[in-house]
């Protein structure tokens, strides 16, 4: 089956939407490697209702006013990846959990690099949070979308970053306000 996608702009720079059939397949940050979701054929169109209403969802979400996505999803990967990205859809909105919270939460608790490195190739990022992963001691780590945009997603969703790390660990972060600026174009 072909992929079909949209470009759209966002406060973390722009994202290609793809979808396979009537699903979700991808969420692709601006300077994505190639290599780390592998897709078939793609083209454009603007006309498919998922993807219409991903990037609707995707404007609430920056706007602040939508915390749990609802869009079908099509994950392509293997069973043990499509584990871990079943457990990323679990985190709350404004809530981390480390890679060994996932690993244990899988039921494979010596798995925690492969976890790591799952979470590193997931396709549909935002929706399924793997920005809400961090590290045991609650640093931020590696994120396709760079750590930028992994800290403004983190912001946006009121976790508190460098001021209380045992409270990011334990993923009770400190809320706080966000604000993006639409003036500038950055909600799309």
């Amino acid at each position: 089956m072909e992929y079909v996608y949209i470009m759209v702009p966002s406060p973390v720079g722009e994202l290609t939407l793809v979808a396979r059939g009537e699903a979700l397949a991808a969420i692709l940050w601006e300077n994505d490697k190639p290599s780390r979701v592998r897709l078939g054929t793609m083209r454009i169109d603007d006309s498919s209702a998922v993807l219409q209403e991903t990037a609707r969802q995707l404007r609430a979400y920056f706007a602040g006013t939508l915390q749990r996505f609802d869009v079908p999803l099509d994950f392509a990967g293997t069973v043990f990846q499509q584990e871990v990205w079943r457990a990323l859809l679990t985190i709350p909105y404004g809530q981390t959990r480390s890679y060994g919270e996932i690993a244990r939460q899988i039921g494979r608790p010596a798995a925690v690099r492969a976890v790591g490195a799952a979470n590193g190739k997931n396709p549909i990022s935002i929706i399924a949070p793997c920005h809400r992963v961090i590290g045991a001691t609650g640093e931020l780590t590696g994120f396709a979308g760079g750590l930028h945009a992994k800290e403004t997603l983190l912001a946006l969703e009121g976790i508190a970053l460098s001021s209380d790390r045992e409270a990011l660990k334990t993923g009770h972060a400190r809320r706080r306000a966000v604000h993006i600026d639409t003036a500038q174009g950055c909600l799309f």
